[in-house]
């Protein structure tokens, strides 16, 4: 269940349940990432401007395309609110916007950034239920259960602390910045 413990860790699950799979879905096992594009070296950062590669689990590309219309919705809303003129890179695409919508209006009224990605993180434990459907005798029940346990390991790693030391260290910096005279985002005032 979402906030536990993880019973053990996504390594270590990975390593556990290999040997078991056959060769084609071990090779998809390396692909499971809650990041629908994840770097391959060297690269500068994902765009989300086009869909990932297949990876050869409709499953995993099924929630490649969820969690990236997530994150093209999110910095469409933010670009919105913070009234951009070229708005958010890419236009999200027109599904799966319902329960993207809803997560991202969740999160836009959280009162804090911890709360808004623990609610983006039930949403994606959610959509990964949706997914995975009720067939639990094949390989995709391997795979969300893989990204439920790097969703808990997300979560382990969240601390208060720290977070409110980096967000006063940031806004101090934002501080410096206009005191400047150069806007937060590095424009000309």
């Amino acid at each position: 269940m979402y906030g536990q413990k993880p019973p053990m860790s996504s390594a270590a699950f990975k390593e556990f349940v290999k040997p078991m799979l056959s060769a084609g879905d071990a090779k998809i096992l390396d692909l499971v990432s809650i990041d629908p594009q994840p770097l391959a070296p060297g690269n500068e950062g994902p765009s989300y401007e086009e869909n990932s590669p297949l990876s050869g689990s409709k499953f995993i590309d099924n929630w490649r395309e969820w969690e990236r219309t997530l994150r093209l919705t999110i910095a469409k809303h933010r670009a919105l609110k913070l009234k951009r003129e070229n708005g958010a890179p890419v236009e999200p695409p027109i599904l799966p916007t319902d329960a993207v919508a809803a997560a991202v209006k969740a999160v836009t009224e959280t009162e804090t950034p911890l709360e808004g990605e623990i609610l983006l993180d039930k949403a994606r434990w959610s959509a990964i239920d949706a997914l995975v459907g009720f067939n639990y005798f094949n390989s995709n029940t391997i795979f969300a259960y893989l990204l439920k346990l790097i969703l808990l390991e997300r979560r382990e790693s969240f601390n208060t602390e720290e977070g409110f030391a980096e967000y006063k260290s940031l806004y101090a910096s934002i501080l410096d910045r206009v005191q400047s005279g150069v806007s937060p985002v590095g424009e000309p005032k």
